[in-house]
């Protein structure tokens, strides 16, 4: 099934595969972008890392824009702090998934809260990069 789909990664996670290998594993981000483009060929895919909040924020609010079928969606940090995420994912039409390579609710008793999880129509957890890979398969299925 042809799809556009954008992949989402927040803050930090520019540095997969150097940053903490013991919790995030040695895979880097092109290399997990570079797996979904050949694990679902006829998927369209736009790929996004940003640092910053507002960033997106943007970035979501242009999935609205060019009604994207659907959002993979690793906020990083900013799972456990930004209302301002959680409005935006609200707030716009495709469907998003949250997704963390590490296992969220086994770690700190911070990390266990999300405030996007509520308004996305589901989160993965801690299965590495599989998680990606299971999340656009959910999107792909239901579009």
């Amino acid at each position: 099934m042809d799809a556009t789909l954008l992949v989402l990664n927040g803050p930090n996670l520019n540095l997969l595969g150097v940053r903490e290998p013991d919790t995030y594993g040695s895979v880097t981000l092109d290399r997990i972008e570079t797996d979904l483009a050949d694990a679902f060929p006829d998927t369209t895919f736009s790929f996004r890392q940003k640092n910053g909040e507002g960033a997106l924020i943007d970035d979501l609010h242009t999935a609205h824009e060019r009604t994207l079928d659907g959002v993979v969606f690793n906020p990083g940090g900013y799972t456990h702090t930004s209302v301002a995420l959680r409005d935006a994912v609200a707030a716009i039409d495709p469907p998003v998934v949250e997704v963390h390579l590490s296992n969220v609710h086994a770690r700190e008793d911070f990390r266990r809260t999300s405030r996007i999880a509520p308004v996305c129509e589901g989160q993965i957890s801690g299965l590495g990069p599989a998680g990606y890979h299971l999340a656009t398969r959910y999107l792909l299925d239901e579009a």
